[in-house]
């Protein structure tokens, strides 16, 4: 048990919702699984995950010192260590840069055209949280910064980003989206009273079938990587457990069920690591 004053840096990094550094490491195991690292670039993969630890706790961070004024607004946030008052805006920056600092000790890690790519990533996280206030699908924005390490992953693997890579990222744009769609039905009455966009909100009534297209649109871009390694039709019986899964996310969301939506959204901690396993079978050479 944390005392009260650490707890509040804990609370404000998410660090006791691992699912977040979960959904941000996923990509980037994929990617190195699919170059056939599993195994021989374990290393790297550790290093992956330390990294999304630490950078989806700096994102927490970031996004409540922007959110502090609207997570006060919201039920569901307003306890939230920035908009309660429980951590101070200096302490905040200097736990934020503190993060970053393990970041970049990541960062150190990899070779330049993977430390490029992770750099390039620094200006769509910065812009996140103002996208909500701008358009109706920060969901997109959401995708193109929570599938980053694929790119990343692939850059380091591969030493080089292919056509592979960017369709294995693509594929995971898609997958943010429906997934965080799911999230967002959560918080559609008070995203409207305070005037938050979401794609929740914008898909309205069509809510599952706008989840669907985005989670087939995953598999079929996750589709034609896998191709693009191995041009076999039995390679593309690896995502049958992935696509399987996000069928049933589907199939069984109550949109207007809170405890639905955020236990669906959860799930994709699993459909995660089916893909990685996918990309295991499809990569490791035989």
């Amino acid at each position: 048990m944390l005392p009260p004053r650490l707890r509040g840096f804990a609370l404000l990094a998410r660090f006791d919702r691992p699912i977040g550094w979960w959904l941000l490491f996923w990509p980037g195991a994929w990617a190195v699984a699919l170059a056939g690292g599993a195994v021989q670039r374990w290393s790297l993969i550790l290093w992956l995950l330390v990294g999304a630890i630490a950078m989806r706790g700096a994102g927490c961070v970031y996004n409540d010192i922007v959110d502090r004024d609207l997570d006060a607004s919201v039920e569901r946030t307003r306890n939230r260590p920035l908009a309660s008052g429980a951590v101070s805006m200096r302490a905040a920056w200097a736990w934020l840069l503190l993060l970053c600092l393990i970041g970049l000790v990541v960062l150190l890690q990899l070779h330049w055209p993977a430390a490029i790519a992770s750099i390039a990533a620094i200006l769509p996280v910065a812009a996140y949280p103002f996208m909500k206030r701008i358009t109706w699908w920060p969901q997109v924005w959401l995708g193109l910064v929570f599938s980053w390490a694929a790119l990343v992953g692939w850059s380091e693997a591969w030493e080089t980003l292919s056509a592979g890579g960017v369709l294995l990222y693509a594929g995971g744009i898609c997958w943010v989206v429906g997934y965080d769609t799911i999230y967002a039905l959560q918080d559609r009455e008070d995203d409207a009273l305070v005037g938050i966009r979401s794609s929740a909100l914008r898909m309205g009534r069509h809510v599952r079938g706008g989840v669907t297209l985005c989670y087939a649109g995953a598999v079929v871009l996750w589709a034609t990587a896998f191709w693009q390694v191995r041009a076999d039709p039995l390679a593309l019986a690896a995502l049958l457990p992935v696509a399987a899964h996000l069928a049933w996310q589907v199939a069984t969301l109550v949109p207007d069920d809170g405890a639905s939506a955020l236990a669906r959204f959860r799930s994709n901690r699993t459909a995660g690591l089916l893909m990685f396993l996918a990309c295991v079978v499809v990569g490791t050479p035989l």
